[in-house]
């Protein structure tokens, strides 16, 4: 049985799409992924699938999100074993070869209203976001993962039968990150806005995504002009990263344990061109005395409707350092992560990742930290500058928003 790669290259929230031509053996003028045969061990196809994105698109540089199971395909008196990729790519500049007789970036649902190649949207949705990958996303920020939460509720409401199917989904990823208030706003203000069809959610859910990826960035550009010279940070954030690119100042940055996400933040830092110091967290506060920073930067993963910030724990104790010297502290966060109330959803990595010993020792290993609001000089959003008060207003709109559900069933 041959095998073959389907490639999804995906920029935001689209996916590239390609009609192939009749320069190509089989099921020309039919749109698919960028494809093409296994010439290795099917067992390990990501080399072909990069080969094929290079002569098919001209694209050297594609981050690999997920390798999806193969699945058998049939096509007329063929079977095929479709081996499925998604890629994320930084741009939609593509140098189609001789095989792509035309190319669309697409929303993937997209799909469904083209003549396709067989089995398509079952390899797109081998790769596409879940449920499950947005509950268990341990590398990225809350920004990113409610975007691939919209997208999941986008991509179900493609297929759902009914809006009691598609309302299923909504309470699902609200109760996947109860800590992400970006995941829960979203797709809540989705919910409240859209008519109660599945064709109406899908269009707004794809609205919606687009519309935070726009709010984010804009978050970012109002960060960088608070930056300064020279920041110091923890964690993983990509709006804060986003900020630093753009503002290119000094950076000192916390390591993160335990998933020391810091460093490969310091990393990309670095290799972008600016000046970084990668610390312990422990050392991190005596480090921001001695270097007296222009300003603290931070993500936040919630901001709480008292104007408290909730994000990676070592935050409280950053904020507090900072205090001690007269440095102010900015969380950068889009508004939709305000929550709609004060309460504290926080998480915990497991016990043995801290201390797997014998003795009956009692393990505290948060996830976040909750830093209230006297510490934050302010929560940098697309809005502009937010104070407790202004988050508040936020807050009352998502609480609003977040009304949708009652009375459903």
């Amino acid at each position: 049985m041959p095998h073959v790669v389907t490639c999804f290259l995906r920029h935001r929230t689209h996916v590239l799409l390609a009609r192939r031509s009749d320069a190509v053996g089989t099921d020309a003028g039919r749109w698919a992924g960028i494809s093409g045969s296994v010439e290795g061990d099917p067992a390990d196809a990501e080399a072909d699938a990069r080969r094929e994105i290079r002569e098919e698109t001209g694209v050297e540089s594609a981050t690999l999100v997920r390798v999806g199971d193969p699945l058998d395909v049939r096509d007329g008196d063929r079977t095929w074993t479709v081996h499925p990729f998604l890629f994320e790519v930084g741009s939609r500049d593509i140098d189609p070869n001789e095989e792509l007789d035309a190319h669309e970036w697409a929303s993937p649902p997209a799909i469904h209203d083209r003549e396709t190649v067989p089995g398509l949207w079952n390899a797109y949705v081998a790769v596409a976001p879940t449920v499950e990958t947005v509950a268990a996303d341990g590398t990225h920020g809350s920004a990113w993962i409610s975007v691939r939460a919209l997208e999941v509720l986008r991509d179900r409401a493609a297929v759902a039968g009914t809006a009691d199917a598609v309302v299923a989904v909504a309470r699902d990823l609200r109760a996947a990150r109860p800590s992400m208030a970006a995941v829960a706003n979203r797709v809540n203000r989705v919910m409240a806005d859209a008519d109660r069809t599945p064709a109406a959610i899908r269009e707004r859910a794809q609205l919606a995504a687009a519309a935070a990826l726009d709010a984010d960035d804009a978050a970012a550009a109002r960060a960088a002009e608070r930056c300064g010279a020279s920041v110091t940070t923890l964690s993983r954030s990509g709006t804060v990263r986003a900020a630093l690119r753009a503002a290119e100042p000094s950076v000192l940055i916390g390591e993160s344990r335990p998933a020391r996400e810091g460093v490969e933040v310091a990393a990309t830092l670095a290799d972008d061109g600016l000046d970084v110091t990668l610390t312990t967290d422990a050392a991190l506060s005596s480090e921001l005395a001695a270097r007296d920073p222009e300003t603290v930067l931070v993500g936040a993963d919630a901001v709480l409707a008292d104007g408290s910030v909730v994000n990676k724990v070592g935050t409280r104790g950053l904020a507090l350092a900072a205090a001690r010297e007269d440095v102010p502290v900015y969380a950068v966060a889009a508004a939709d992560k305000v929550r709609p109330d004060e309460r504290f959803e926080g998480e915990a990595g497991a016990d043995a990742d801290l201390y797997d010993g014998a003795a009956p020792v009692t393990v505290s290993n948060p996830t976040f930290d909750r830093t209230p609001p006297d510490l934050v000089a302010g929560v940098i959003t697309e809005r502009g500058v937010l104070d407790a008060a202004a988050v508040g207003d936020v807050a009352a709109e998502h609480e609003t928003h977040a009304r949708w559900d009652e009375g459903e069933d």
